[in-house]
């Protein structure tokens, strides 16, 4: 997650409600996208974009399009006006920001995601999931991909995925479902010592109510889920859809529609129909972690 996206940035939750709202309206008076464009003397580019909510409204904005859609009622606009405030602000505020110096815009756009989701099924063919993380691992991981220079921003990023991790924590805990192939457990990270504790690191992340963890051991052979890592983001807000990301070899690419989303649903299924019961996953990585001697 850490390439630079191949595709535009991902919508916010809050952004993509109102702007389900706003093509309702504009649907509900027979504007197609190029009409509302011509009536607010934009490009239709800006209304698919709006309507998608992948960019912020402005108040102006927002005010000149309740006016084309001919939506009078006060409730309403104060209602969307409301809204329209939130995300705004949500775009601007989180802390993740503090760090855009050191952070790609698809990784940001993602824990921005994170942060307001309220479970994540993730499959991971070569890497723990950042949630799961330690300090050291981390380390390891940013050294070697070798977008990071200094020691300053290596210890950013490190930063930034130990405040990741308090979404696993608190009074509304991010509910975590992850599937590792066998190969995460045994790729020397950092070295043996490294991995032991990454691997306790693990053992009592299970132990959560709100994390599974399950292996995809070797000796199950080929899997649908083979290809490469991915997450899905499910979110808690009513009719709020869930998102992917995917990664390949030349960047992340998200992925929204319902369709591309439910085939990404379906590989979790599988991958998690495949993989040992949690209980037997958690012997494997006791036996794997003893394996890991310097």
């Amino acid at each position: 997650m850490l390439a630079k996206s191949t595709t535009p940035n991902p919508s916010t939750v809050l952004g993509r409600q109102l702007g389900d709202e706003l093509r309702r309206l504009r649907e509900a008076v027979g504007l197609t996208t190029a009409q509302a464009a011509e009536a607010l003397d934009c490009t239709k580019g800006k209304i698919s974009r709006i309507e998608n909510g992948r960019v912020a409204v402005r108040l102006p904005d927002l005010t000149a399009m309740l006016h084309a859609y001919g939506a009078t009622d006060a409730e309403l606009r104060g209602r969307l006006s409301e809204l329209a405030r939130k995300a705004n602000r949500r775009r601007r505020q989180g802390w993740w920001n503090e760090y855009g110096s050191v952070l790609a815009d698809t990784y940001r756009d993602y824990i921005a995601l994170e942060a307001m989701a309220g479970t994540i099924h993730t499959f991971q063919a070569q890497l723990v999931p950042g949630l799961l993380q330690t300090p050291e691992y981390t380390r390891a991981v940013t050294v070697a991909s070798r977008q990071w220079k200094t020691a300053d921003e290596i210890e950013k990023f490190v930063q930034v995925r130990l405040a990741r991790q308090e979404r696993l924590t608190g009074d509304s805990p991010l509910h975590l479902w992850a599937v590792l192939s066998e190969a995460v457990l045994l790729q020397q990270v950092g070295g043996p010592d490294v991995m032991k504790g990454q691997l306790a690191q693990l053992l009592a992340a299970s132990e959560q109510s709100n994390v599974t963890i399950q292996v995809l051991p070797f000796s199950h052979g080929a899997h649908a889920s083979m290809f490469g890592p991915y997450v899905v983001l499910g979110f808690p807000e009513e009719a709020a859809l869930d998102v992917v990301l995917a990664d390949n070899p030349t960047g992340s690419m998200w992925f929204e529609r319902e369709t591309e989303v439910a085939r990404y649903q379906e590989l979790f299924d599988a991958a998690r129909t495949s993989a040992l019961s949690p209980v037997e996953s958690l012997a494997v990585i006791r036996h794997r972690a003893k394996e890991h001697r310097a």
